[in-house]
């Protein structure tokens, strides 16, 4: 998940990505309302989180420009908790509102809720029989159990699904996931695909990674289709 943070506070916005970060999610911040237009158009945002005060650009008539070119979920966090102020905001296009201090959990669950309003196509929702995997909520279930992925298995085990029955190599893996050349070396695909082997023996679902020798992985679930 992809995030733009667009609050004049600065404390705020460090405070914001540092937990974020955390939580293997990427954000992106900034304090000017016209650079974040520039940002939320040339880049691929999942939310975005912005108080309607903002210099350079009113918040009001960023959700606008916004709106006109993008549809990218918007969670106004403000200090001002007045209906007139929920109202504007809604009326202009914002998809929830939160007010300033908020809780962590709290926006992490606002932020869940309105990408899945808007995922349609953008992120769909992978399926392997009864393995779920939801790359927006960055969760995935086997039988509604919950599989505790790290980030780079779970980056693995979602490239390969999005492009089930296709052969990759290491060289590509690493390319995709880490994005930087594979040195012929490292054997750090072949060690994230056993740890990822391993929590996926829920039910036999770690056979879906396939070995393909002398080539490289790739996911099938051919019986479960």
């Amino acid at each position: 998940m992809k995030i733009l943070v667009l609050d004049s506070d600065e404390s705020l916005n460090k405070i914001i990505q540092e937990d974020f970060q955390n939580r293997d999610i990427q954000v992106e911040i900034c304090t000017d309302g016209k650079k974040a237009a520039e940002l939320a158009l040339s880049q691929d945002l999942d939310c975005i989180l912005m108080d309607i005060m903002l210099p350079g650009l009113d918040g009001l008539q960023f959700i606008e420009q916004l709106r006109d070119n993008n549809q990218i979920p918007i969670i106004i966090i403000s200090a001002k908790d007045t209906i007139e102020e929920k109202v504007i905001a809604f009326e202009n296009g914002a998809d929830d509102f939160l007010l300033k201090p908020f809780d962590f959990r709290e926006l992490l669950a606002r932020i869940k809720a309105v990408t899945r309003r808007y995922r349609g196509d953008k992120h769909p929702v992978r399926q392997c029989g009864d393995l779920f995997l939801d790359p927006v909520a960055r969760e995935c279930r086997i039988d509604s159990k919950t599989v505790n992925l790290r980030r780079r298995e779970f980056d693995i085990l979602e490239f390969l699904m999005n492009n089930e029955n296709q052969v990759f190599t290491r060289e590509q893996i690493i390319s995709q996931v880490w994005q930087k050349e594979y040195d012929g070396t490292s054997n750090v695909v072949d060690v994230h695909i056993k740890y990822l082997r391993d929590k996926l023996r829920i039910n036999d679902y770690d056979r879906i990674v396939v070995t393909v020798r002398g080539v490289g992985y790739k996911v099938s679930c051919p019986d479960w289709h």
